[in-house]
């Protein structure tokens, strides 16, 4: 195999492999249905998620959700940087994995690479939401409110367990009124 073929057939199997990794959900885990995407979207507050690089130092973490004009939804995702002392913004999109009836989306902040977004439990008011990532180590506690109720938040922390999660590695967000 020459290098110009070697290289399209890999190039061709990392695009493969992102197509069908975006649409992940951890086992055991199941997506909310009936999902109604406009009771979804506008702000949320993040109380907890498993730290990981992208959000690392942020506290006051927020995403809005707004429809864009092609139907895919606009992710604003902004958070305070204590180390750099400034705030900081993730501009992305998310789309239904599948069935707009389903909460499984797949959003994307760095051009055609996309990763699930799945939203596992939700209360009838639209007020708090438990998030998975793709696997175990993306969860996100959301809620239209920088405080939940203890009773909402120790359910999703016992959905996230029983799913497999390690909830003792949940970062609790502060959110102390710099949110713009």
């Amino acid at each position: 195999m020459n290098v110009g073929n070697l290289i399209y057939a890999l190039t061709g199997a990392v695009m493969v492999g992102a197509i069908f990794s975006c649409a992940t959900i951890p086992k055991r885990a199941i997506a909310v249905k009936p999902f109604d995407k406009d009771r979804y979207l506008g702000k949320w507050y993040e109380i907890a998620r498993l730290d990981f690089k992208y959000e690392k130092n942020l506290n006051n973490t927020t995403a809005e959700y707004t429809l864009n004009s092609d139907g895919t939804i606009r992710v604003n995702n902004q958070g305070y940087n204590t180390r750099k002392d400034k705030w900081q913004q993730a501009i992305g999109k998310a789309k239904f994995a599948g069935d707009e009836n389903v909460g499984m989306l797949k959003v994307s902040f760095f051009g055609p690479f996309y990763s699930g977004y799945n939203v596992i439990a939700l209360d009838e008011d639209y007020r708090y939401a438990l998030v998975a990532g793709k696997n175990l180590k993306y969860l996100w506690i959301l809620s239209r409110d920088a405080e939940m109720p203890k009773t909402v938040r120790d359910r999703y922390l016992t959905i996230a367990e029983d799913i497999g999660y390690n909830t003792e590695d949940l970062l609790w967000v502060e959110h102390d009124g710099r949110n713009r």
